[in-house]
């Protein structure tokens, strides 16, 4: 057994105490090197970084991807995607007038007033100089009630019809087609941007065009829409009065159109009867010439036989 002093003693306290500081010191400076070092490893963000950052210097480029379109459907949640009923309001009205000159104009001051226009007119004039016209306007969405109103005004209806058509669901679909266009020809810009190669270029371009031009076509059916619900439109057919007992007075040129009128009818008739009876015409000169050509030939036989010498008398 070995008997240590005190001074000895302490001495290996020292030691081990010096050596664990030591140790510990160690592993303080392997831990932060092991995390400096793994701090400057490349990882998957970093990596991705400094990959992107070199895209521009090389040949390779990656594909664009496309977002999502969305084209908003009608009940949906987003508020900003509804819109209100769109409507087409037509009238047909057929009105008696005294004088149609006089009520085509004033049909003309109703819609101007209303702020609307005559969008077209045609006048014609009948055998019995009673006087014609159709005349078509249009009128505010909000004045056509008011419009119609004032057009029955105007003389004696005869007739009239209403209707009013429910476009919502054609417009509706039209709004979504024409955003998803839109973000087709968006993306397609974008691409555009970022090719290089001419074949490719060309292809984007040729999309872009097939895209613009249903997006045009599109716009146009929705311009003729906005025009028809805006605007409704009203068709009047105007006719005077039919004079009491036929038209009074005598009128030389009416006469004479009437004899004119007759003359022409019979000959009509007479050419009618002429290619009737032609067949019957035809077979009967046809009989009349065999029987005429019997009775020449008759007639000269008759001529040339001799007649028998009677005896002399002693």
């Amino acid at each position: 057994m070995i008997f240590m002093n005190r001074g000895n003693f302490v001495t290996l306290i020292l030691l081990v105490v010096i050596i664990a500081i030591v140790s510990a010191g160690c592993s303080t400076l392997s831990a932060e090197n092991g995390q400096k070092s793994l701090a400057s490893s490349p990882n998957d963000a970093t990596g991705g970084a400094n990959y992107e950052a070199g895209i521009g210097q090389g040949n390779y480029r990656p594909v664009p991807t496309q977002a999502p379109v969305s084209t908003g459907s009608p009940g949906s949640a987003d508020k900003d995607t509804t819109i209100d009923q769109k409507l087409i309001y037509t009238a047909q009205v057929n009105l008696e007038v005294p004088e149609v000159p006089a009520s085509v104009d004033r049909l003309k001051a109703l819609a101007a007033a209303k702020g609307g226009y005559l969008a077209s007119s045609t006048f014609s004039t009948q055998i019995n100089d009673r006087r014609t016209a159709m005349v078509v306007i249009r009128v505010p969405s909000k004045e056509f009630e008011s419009v119609l109103a004032g057009v029955k005004e105007i003389g004696k209806v005869t007739s009239a019809n209403t209707k009013g058509e429910d476009v919502t669901a054609e417009y509706v679909d039209l709004l979504a087609r024409k955003t998803s266009y839109q973000n087709q020809i968006t993306q397609y810009n974008e691409i555009m941007k970022k090719t290089e190669k001419v074949k490719d270029i060309i292809d984007v371009q040729e999309q872009i065009d097939r895209v613009q031009t249903s997006l045009d076509q599109l716009e146009g059916r929705m311009r003729y829409l906005n025009n028809r619900i805006d605007l409704s439109t009203i068709t009047v057919n105007l006719a005077e009065k039919e004079p009491v007992g036929g038209d009074t007075g005598h009128s030389f040129a009416r006469t004479l159109n009437e004899g004119i009128s007759g003359l022409v009818g019979m000959l009509d008739l007479l050419i009618v009867a002429l290619f009737v009876l032609l067949p019957l015409i035809i077979i009967g000169a046809a009989g009349y010439g065999v029987y005429r050509w019997r009775q020449s030939n008759k007639a000269v036989n008759a001529v040339d036989i001799p007649k028998p010498e009677t005896p002399e008398k002693k």
